[in-house]
């Protein structure tokens, strides 16, 4: 009979942080100095602090959070967009996650609270069902990394069509452009990535092996288990202290090199890779995923180009200037250097990104620790 499989295992976990330790000395040595690794996912923070695993990481290893929520990253201008539309009194449908999440001036939640119609859906078909019952449009503010982009792609490619009064309002973004520019940053420490094993089960890990060859770099591969990522963090690590750039799939439960051929296809069939501004970061070059021409019936930006025209500009929140979100998920920054943590900023009252999603590291931080 076979043996199930064990992720939280206390010896096993011993194991693993012998060996990590093992390969941080080893790498320091060839450094000469601290090792900094960076992993682009909210899925492995919120583990990383929910089992502690960062109090018991060796001395010398710096892990920190990359650009790896996608709630974050969503841009001031394009909550603003959905808040146009939503004022204008036509009903936006979106993840529950992105009700608070600060636009220039107002949130999603505070046009629902000024009497606007904003819904809370769970799953990209619910906004199908919901356009069915309604007359009128209707916006799915679609957002979300290449993971969700692929949901609504499927929506859209669907044998039977979405009705006609849905539009898609994408904010989807694309994170291995996030991560090139990461790592074309002169100032970054980066030695090493864990990459976000729920993307590449669709993306394949095979897609990181033109990043390493550019960055010289390793990549691994991670799953979401407390064993997962410290196995995944010592193979990280002792690629760095051999001085070997290549990628490693510590997820092979999920992950192959070539991944879901079929869900790519239908991305890359309705989305174009387009320059975005991600949130507090900068511009990135293929960043942000948009409606491909051929799908502009149904581009919300599109369709509704002149409301949102018209819409009065916003005018910037006070204190929003002083949040460093971005420095945060460039991993120039921990939470604890902003001066609004825990006091001007907290999750019931959120002025940066990070601070709203169960996904940010200020917010996990904040309920968990660092």
């Amino acid at each position: 009979m076979d043996r199930p499989l064990q992720f939280r295992d206390p010896e096993k976990g011993a194991a693993l942080l012998r060996r990590l330790s093992g390969a941080v000395d080893r790498a320091t040595a060839r450094l000469g100095g601290p090792v900094t690794v960076m992993h682009v996912c909210g899925s492995h923070e919120q583990a990383i602090a929910r089992y502690g695993l960062r109090s018991r990481l060796p001395a010398g290893l710096d892990l920190r959070m990359g650009p790896g929520c996608p709630v974050c990253v969503t841009d001031g201008p394009e909550i603003d967009a959905a808040v146009a539309l939503a004022r204008a009194g036509l009903p936006v449908l979106t993840y529950g996650d992105m009700l608070r999440v600060p636009g220039t001036e107002q949130s999603l939640e505070d046009a629902r609270v000024g009497g606007a119609r904003v819904e809370v859906i769970y799953a990209a078909t619910q906004a199908v069902e919901f356009a069915r019952r309604t007359d009128g449009p209707v916006i799915l503010f679609a957002t979300g990394f290449e993971t969700t982009a692929v949901t609504t792609a499927a929506l859209l490619l669907a044998a039977t069509p979405p009705p006609d009064n849905l539009y898609v309002l994408s904010a989807h973004k694309w994170v291995p452009a996030a991560m090139e520019l990461v790592a074309a940053d002169p100032r970054s420490r980066v030695a090493g990535y864990l990459a976000a094993g729920h993307a590449a089960t669709i993306t394949g890990y095979g897609l990181f092996e033109g990043f390493v060859a550019r960055h010289g770099r390793p990549v691994v591969v991670a799953g979401f288990e407390p064993l997962d990522i410290l196995a995944a963090l010592a193979l990280l690590v002792e690629r760095i202290a051999q001085g070997t750039a290549q990628v490693d799939n510590a997820f092979p439960r999920c992950v192959s090199r070539d991944g879901n051929a079929r869900a790519l296809a239908m991305l890359h069939r309705v989305f174009d890779m387009d320059a975005g501004v991600w949130r507090g970061i900068a511009r990135v070059p293929g960043g942000d995923l948009r409606l491909r021409p051929e799908f502009a019936a149904r581009d919300a930006a599109l369709r509704f180009h002149e409301l949102l025209a018209r819409a009065p500009v916003p005018t910037p929140r006070a204190r929003a200037q002083d949040c460093i979100c971005g420095e945060i998920m460039s991993g120039r920054a921990e939470p604890a250097d902003c001066p609004l943590f825990g006091g001007a900023c907290r999750p019931e009252a959120p002025v940066g990104a990070c601070m709203v999603s169960t996904e940010g590291a200020c917010r996990i931080h904040f309920e968990h620790g660092p």
